[in-house]
């Protein structure tokens, strides 16, 4: 599917503008209309607490959402410009995740950004992005908190197990492998029998991308006591990889999130950006 619809969030991080950077770079490259979107979010504050502090308290906690919110439309529209990249800002009152959620099912990928344990943004969200890409019913890419991604997809690494998730983020993200210079397929730890990946791990999916046109390398091996997360991340290194796309596993369980391991690994690890499809 062409990306032509992106969606980045945009908040109060140190992330921020790498994270607009990224995205900016993806709508140019598939000449795509690119929506910034701020979230307001009430203070999650209980009541018995609220009534201590005051109404006039939790104004000014809004007012300065608010107030942050204008300079980083500001700062979006400044950098859309001289990108000159078709955008539309949005600045929406609620919560982080459920309006990330209702405006990117309009997108053809939401571009977030991962949690960051130490981040000091008012409007974060513990849940985030988790809750987001188990919700949205879009691919969702995750940028990490910590360096810089100008560019992506050039050197790619697929995650392959034969699932479901892993076909479908596979499907989401065929535009950016039909760009990209190498596309590793890896299986790490593969099954055998009627679920699992065959004699030739990778090999019927790497098929079905060269018949695409895409030429991918498929690859299987065993973590023995070194976990799946980090032997692809371990690869991922080696192979000069700027972008991960894999299934996420997980599901909502009353108010807990319940991540499959190689999902949650990768969402705390993350070295490289990862596309995530659910």
């Amino acid at each position: 599917m062409p990306l032509k619809d992106l969606l980045v969030h945009i908040d109060s991080s140190d992330q921020c503008q790498s994270r607009l950077e990224t995205a900016l770079n993806l709508a140019q490259a598939n000449d795509a209309h690119l929506t910034g979107v701020f979230v307001v979010t009430r203070p999650n504050i209980p009541a018995y607490i609220e009534a201590q502090i005051g109404a006039e308290v939790i104004k000014a906690q809004i007012e300065e959402g608010m107030r942050a919110a204008d300079e980083a439309e500001k700062m979006f529209s400044a950098k859309t410009q001289s990108a000159g990249v078709k955008s539309e800002w949005r600045s929406v009152e609620g919560d982080l995740c459920e309006v990330l959620g209702l405006h990117g099912r309009y997108a053809d990928l939401v571009i977030v950004g991962q949690r960051d344990p130490e981040g000091s943004d008012m409007m974060a969200n513990s849940d985030m992005p988790d809750r987001l890409i188990l919700s949205v019913g879009r691919p969702v890419l995750v940028v990490p908190y910590v360096g810089t991604y100008p560019t992506i997809g050039q050197r790619v690494m697929v995650a392959w197990d034969g699932s479901r998730l892993a076909a479908r983020a596979v499907n989401d993200s065929l535009s950016l492998l039909l760009g990209a210079k190498t596309v590793n397929i890896l299986a790490v730890n593969p099954k055998r029998g009627t679920e699992g990946l065959g004699d030739v791990p990778g090999g019927d999916i790497s098929l079905h991308l060269a018949r695409h046109g895409i030429k991918a390398e498929a690859q299987h091996l065993t973590s023995g006591d070194i976990s799946a997360g980090d032997m692809l991340l371990s690869r991922a290194a080696d192979a000069g990889a700027d972008l991960i796309v894999m299934g996420a596993y997980g599901h909502a369980r009353w108010r807990e999130l319940v991540l499959g391991g190689v999902t949650r690994h990768m969402l705390n690890h993350m070295t490289v950006p990862v596309f995530m499809s659910h």
